[in-house]
């Protein structure tokens, strides 16, 4: 059963079409993750589940309940904003309790209630203190406790994560991982953070002006895209003009200037059938860096010259020139890097490679 379904979505605000037939439908107890860039409609989205705004067109249903026309009070939902929005005057278990205040509980029930959230987020001793006694990262799991006390049948998460530092966020995306896990709650997760919505999710909607790009599993978004968009906006992708020449059984032959033929799985290119123009889609770690003397394998090589090295540590960026292109290739490092001038065989399977339907020219 869908917890949550979306029919045909539109949001205008004047002449401008912030959300585009939008259709999904977002199984029970899963975490389903809204990516994409600033301006693209996700957080739009959001705000039309919660009931802050009203689609222009098209029906919302929250458990088999159209809910258009339902204020937001009466919606069950748990809404957790990258702001936190806790009220600085009031203790953190008065703040946990906050949602409670509207329901027919009694006092007993709603102080264990607020008890056991506490426990879940891992913060059952600080119930007496105020807000800005707590670090960034208690605030926001404090916020989360205040969704998730009233049992809510879905749980609205707008950029939770934005306002932390990288490690602390890193931790926090596994922490939130687990409460939904545990609590088995359905969970609207918004991001413009690639990693966020790979880490946490079991599907991903990818959005670009208001219109959904693709939807899948992680795995299904990296590593088959649906269009150019997805495969650049997720990882870092080389996308190379090819052309084509044949569809034959489980795979489609593809030719590139400098590369040769590439036959690549047909359930890499779900959207490329007949031939004529295509793109081969390399994601950056699929490529391989190898001294040009180095053994051969089952990999396609081709003879390349290393133009800058963006050395990251563990592993370091490559640009490398290959014929007209110029490739990134993102490979872990032993000892040294790869040198500025270096020659370089670049190593590839085809089997890692998906395609696109390319621009008629």
């Amino acid at each position: 059963m869908s917890a949550v379904s979306l029919n045909n979505i539109v949001k205008t605000f004047g002449s401008f079409t912030a959300v585009h037939r939008m259709s999904m439908d977002i199984p029970d107890g899963s975490f389903v993750t809204l990516l994409g860039p600033s301006g693209c409609g996700k957080t739009t989205t959001l705000r039309m589940i919660a009931g802050l705004i009203d689609p222009t067109e098209g029906d919302i249903t929250i458990k088999g309940q159209r809910i258009n026309d339902v204020p937001i009070h009466r919606r069950n939902l748990g809404l957790v904003f990258q702001n936190y929005a806790l009220f600085p005057h009031k203790t953190i278990a008065e703040n946990v309790a906050f949602g409670l205040k509207y329901r027919d509980i009694s006092k007993t029930d709603a102080e264990k209630k607020v008890r056991d959230a506490l426990e879940l987020v891992q913060l059952p001793h600080v119930s007496d203190r105020y807000p800005k006694q707590l670090s960034g990262g208690q605030q926001q799991r404090i916020a989360l406790a205040r969704a998730i006390v009233i049992e809510p049948d879905v749980l609205l998460l707008d950029e939770p994560l934005s306002a932390l530092d990288a490690n602390l966020r890193e931790d926090m995306r596994v922490e939130l991982k687990r409460i939904q896990h545990r609590i088995g709650i359905t969970t609207v997760f918004v991001t413009h953070d690639q990693s966020e919505a790979l880490a946490m999710s079991d599907r991903i909607v990818v959005m670009s002006n208001g219109r959904v790009e693709q939807i899948g599993t992680p795995q299904d978004v990296y590593n088959t895209p649906a269009s150019e968009f997805v495969s650049r906006f997720l990882g870092v992708s080389n996308i190379l003009p090819a052309t084509c020449q044949a569809v034959n059984g489980q795979e489609l032959s593809l030719e590139l200037p400098h590369f040769g033929k590439v036959n690549v799985p047909k359930e890499k290119a779900p959207n490329l059938s007949q031939p004529g123009p295509a793109q081969l889609v390399i994601r950056a770690e699929k490529l391989l860096l190898t001294e040009k003397s180095a053994p051969v394998d089952d990999r396609i090589a081709l003879d390349g010259k290393v133009e800058a090295v963006d050395y990251q540590g563990q592993a370091a960026r490559y640009f490398v020139r290959v014929g007209d292109q110029q490739l990134q290739v993102i490979n872990m490092i032993d000892q040294h890097p790869f040198q500025e001038g270096s020659d370089v065989s670049v190593r590839f399977r085809p089997r890692d490679c998906a395609a696109l339907p390319g621009a008629a020219t």
